[in-house]
């Protein structure tokens, strides 16, 4: 809408509203949330930016505490398939599936909760000086279109199974190598198997479907709720320090701390030097505390955050 036909587009609008109260009610947002080992961390960072989801026990449609939000559980792999068809606008899934599906969807943010990896396995006495033997295999996986990938690019000729769960089994009577997902690889490592390869590295995404990244209003809403979430996991990352200081200690405290722009100075009362306070990396405190404390600074409080809007 043009500058010059903007009062009239509104007069308009106003007109059609009062006739239909529909007209001025945005279209709802259709959010997927994941089922599963996603679900817990995705639900809790939504409470964390003060979005509440209520599911009940058998529940598939759980209610949120957001207006003009409509959310369905489902199986991540769904989510990307329903955003694919347009049917949810939003969804929460592992970038390994979009990789799997190979899903046309868009990436909003990446949330860093369930870091995984999908590997390439295999038993210890299979390698050859660390390495997988030149010669065909079987190869086990979930991820067909991953596998298929890794058995293309080595060239072997390696022969490919399906598998629908408990992947690690397989070895060594069944199959050769697997590829499978894996956070810490203890499982793998209770199985006898050994990371031959990193196939790709993956965490819990919020992504959008096409036709809502290309709607303004979804796209707007959408973008609002990435940020209420990127805020929560900013803070997740700091807390707040305060440390009182001499005048003239100030300068040397404020050099040293890692601040978001820089901190906030207040003369405490009386002749006593002031309050500095800053926004700090939670993973610095090891350091950052003693080296405060060796340049004068005293009375060292730290808080937790709940938010960190930039």
């Amino acid at each position: 809408m043009s500058a010059t036909s903007s009062g009239g587009g509104a007069a308009a609008m106003a007109s059609s509203s009062a006739g239909d109260p529909r007209a001025a009610v945005p279209a709802a947002l259709h959010l997927a949330l994941p089922k599963g080992r996603m679900n817990q961390g995705v639900l809790a960072l939504l409470a964390d930016a003060g979005i509440k989801v209520s599911v009940s026990d058998r529940g598939y449609r759980p209610q949120v505490s957001l207006a003009g939000i409509q959310a369905k559980l489902l199986k991540p792999q769904n989510i990307l398939e329903m955003l694919a068809l347009g049917t949810r606008d939003a969804g929460f899934a592992g970038a390994d599936w979009v990789a799997e599906l190979g899903t046309d969807v868009v990436e909003v943010m990446d949330t860093q909760l369930d870091v995984v990896r999908v590997v390439a396995a295999a038993p210890r006495q299979l390698l050859e000086g660390g390495k997988l033997p030149a010669r065909p295999l079987v190869v086990v996986s979930e991820y067909v279109r991953l596998a298929q990938q890794w058995i293309a690019r080595r060239g072997m000729g390696d022969k490919f199974v399906r598998s629908y769960g408990a992947t690690e089994v397989f070895p060594p009577e069944d199959a050769d190598v697997i590829i499978d997902v894996t956070a810490t690889g203890a499982t793998l490592e209770a199985n006898g198997l050994v990371i031959v390869e990193d196939v790709l590295s993956s965490s819990t995404r919020l992504f959008a479907s096409r036709q809502a990244w290309g709607d303004a209003a979804k796209r707007q809403r959408i973008s609002d709720i990435a940020l209420l979430l990127s805020s929560v996991l900013a803070a997740r990352r700091r807390v707040m320090l305060e440390v009182n200081v001499a005048e003239g200690d100030l300068e040397a405290v404020i050099a040293v701390l890692p601040c978001m722009k820089r901190p906030t100075v207040s003369r405490l009362a009386g002749p006593d030097g002031y309050a500095v306070k800053a926004a700090v990396p939670r993973d610095q405190l090891a350091t950052l505390i003693p080296l405060l404390k060796a340049r004068g600074g005293t009375d060292v409080v730290i808080s937790p955050i709940s938010q960190v809007v930039p």
